[in-house]
């Protein structure tokens, strides 16, 4: 079945080129588009897109309030920031919204491609020059896990956690680590009862906000 997209711009040269790369898919397929936040939470009632491709600076309703607003209504719809912004601030503030994606609209059709069928498949996605401001926050964070003496997780776990924050997958993290993608998924399984969290974005974030850094 096609992934169903809704895209969410205030520029409407920007849809109609991303329409144009969406169209020559053939697991994707376009639920509608909006110009702003109003107008976004309306279709996406009506449409009921798998994915949601979002502006972040929109006039009015920007990405991130429309973000939160969408989510609360819809927990299940999955949204991926594109946006000609990376600054750190911007960028945590959508994720605290509930994104699960984020892509700078400099980077090409391919990586925005990859991004959507990622979130479309329950994966928290994050170009490349997104995953380093990401990275650089938890390594330049003042307070580590360590440091705040949070003792619920192993010394394995965190070596899982921070990989997931780094957006690598359960093989990825296998290979890395020398273990078997099971033991990943136990670890990452572990890791979210013990810090009463549900999926990878908010595993993410928590490591961001604690400043998670190699132990």
């Amino acid at each position: 079945m096609a992934i169903r997209i809704m895209l969410i711009d205030d520029h409407k040269i920007l849809r109609d080129a991303l329409k144009t790369v969406l169209d020559r898919e053939h697991d994707i397929a376009l639920a509608g588009e909006a110009s702003d936040g109003a107008e976004a939470l309306k279709l996406v009632r009506e449409n009921r897109p798998d994915v949601v491709v979002m502006d972040v600076g929109m006039p009015n309703m920007g990405g991130i309030e429309t973000t939160r607003a969408l989510l609360a209504e819809h927990p299940g719809l999955r949204v991926l920031a594109l946006s000609t912004y990376s600054d750190r601030r911007i960028v945590l503030q959508m994720l605290d919204a509930g994104a699960c994606g984020y892509v700078v609209k400099s980077a090409g059709r391919d990586e925005l491609l990859r991004a959507i069928r990622a979130v479309a498949q329950g994966r928290t996605y994050l170009c490349p020059e997104i995953s380093a401001v990401v990275i650089d926050t938890v390594r330049g964070g003042k307070k580590s896990i360590d440091k705040n003496g949070d003792i619920r997780l192993g010394r394995r776990e965190r070596e899982v956690l921070q990989l997931l924050a780094e957006g690598c997958t359960s093989p990825i993290i296998a290979g890395r680590l020398h273990i078997a993608t099971s033991t990943v998924e136990v670890h990452r399984r572990n890791i979210m009862r013990k810090l009463d969290l549900h999926s990878v974005a908010e595993l993410t974030k928590y490591a961001v906000r604690n400043g998670l850094t190699s132990s």
